[in-house]
């Protein structure tokens, strides 16, 4: 299996594709810093051998690894870190609050994500999702600062998308490392100095509201630069985040349409109308892809966009 990275040199962060569901849609992050690394989100535990071959094809051995960073504990992020630990001798795992119990049991997760999926599909695309021992969690809470062999990375609270979410800001570049807090940008929707990118409002925590003032958060701090596990990283530009908010007061427009539907139309006139708007904006920034292809490639965050505005209008009602 081909293995693609990014090398970016000035700031010492390799991205790694962990070829989860398709190659270019989950990237790892590996902070470097005087030989020691870090891993920012390590997909699900078919990822690890990719993983772990970005790390020796960069002189790096399993004891140099410090850290294994969780943005959230979303299964395309944390369902490879029971794995991966119990490779990594020095590896503590770095989680939010609210997923710390998760990542050291992990039932309710399994349960919750099978419910999304299907057991089918947990087995075949996730694999195992083994425990993290409880002596080798760190807890992050907001405002919480880990020094990295004297690099500072400081943890945020940024809501909306899940409870369970932070984002890791690195100091010593002016970046932040925003999980799927700040959206997802796929690189082969780039034209030019263009990008296309869309909220996550993947179900179960969706906020419309928390998530736009985690976008303000990140947006007031002027990043150099936003690392995003779908895909990579991103020049910050003011009008990222200004897509961004009016992308999600749009998903919010098309759930609140659709709320009063029945039940077993209300997804399909989301979906419908969901598509209609990811197509549009994308097309509108030039995208060089055509619409199947387009349609092949935010397949699975479309359906799950869908399924998240139904869930927020079920809680809101």
């Amino acid at each position: 299996m081909k293995i693609t990275y990014r090398h970016f040199q000035n700031e010492g962060i390799i991205a790694l594709d962990t070829q989860m569901t398709r190659p270019f849609m989950v990237s790892s992050h590996l902070i470097l810093q005087n030989g020691k690394a870090a891993f920012v989100d390590v997909g699900a535990s078919p990822s690890i051998p990719n993983l772990l071959k970005g790390l020796s094809e960069h002189s790096l051995s399993k004891e140099d690894v410090e850290y294994i960073i969780v943005t959230h504990v979303h299964l395309d992020h944390a369902g490879g870190v029971g794995a991966l630990i119990g490779q990594l001798p020095n590896a503590k795992l770095v989680v939010h609050p609210r997923g710390s119990r998760h990542m050291i049991d992990p039932t309710k997760l399994i349960a919750g994500a099978t419910f999304v999926y299907g057991s089918e599909e947990i087995s075949k695309t996730y694999g195992q999702i083994l425990p993290v021992p409880e002596d080798r969690v760190i807890i992050a809470a907001d405002g919480f600062q880990l020094d990295f062999d004297g690099r500072i990375l400081e943890f945020w609270d940024t809501p909306g998308h899940a409870r369970h979410h932070f984002c890791i800001i690195d100091h010593l570049t002016r970046s932040i490392f925003t999980g799927d807090s700040f959206g997802l940008s796929y690189r082969e929707f780039d034209h030019n100095d263009q990008v296309f990118i869309l909220p996550a409002t993947s179900p179960v925590q969706f906020d419309p509201y928390e998530m736009k003032e985690t976008i303000r958060r990140i947006a007031n701090f002027q990043p150099q630069a936003v690392y995003l596990t779908h895909f990579s990283r991103l020049d910050y530009k003011n009008s990222l985040a200004e897509d961004l908010l009016n992308m999600v007061d749009a998903h919010v427009e098309i759930g609140q349409r659709a709320a009063t539907l029945e039940k077993s139309v209300k997804l399909q006139q989301i979906k419908n109308d969901l598509w209609e708007l990811l197509w549009n904006e994308a097309h509108k920034r030039g995208c060089p892809l055509d619409e199947r292809q387009a349609h092949q490639l935010l397949a699975l965050d479309w359906e799950l966009n869908a399924q998240g505005l139904v869930s927020w209008l079920e809680r809101s009602a």
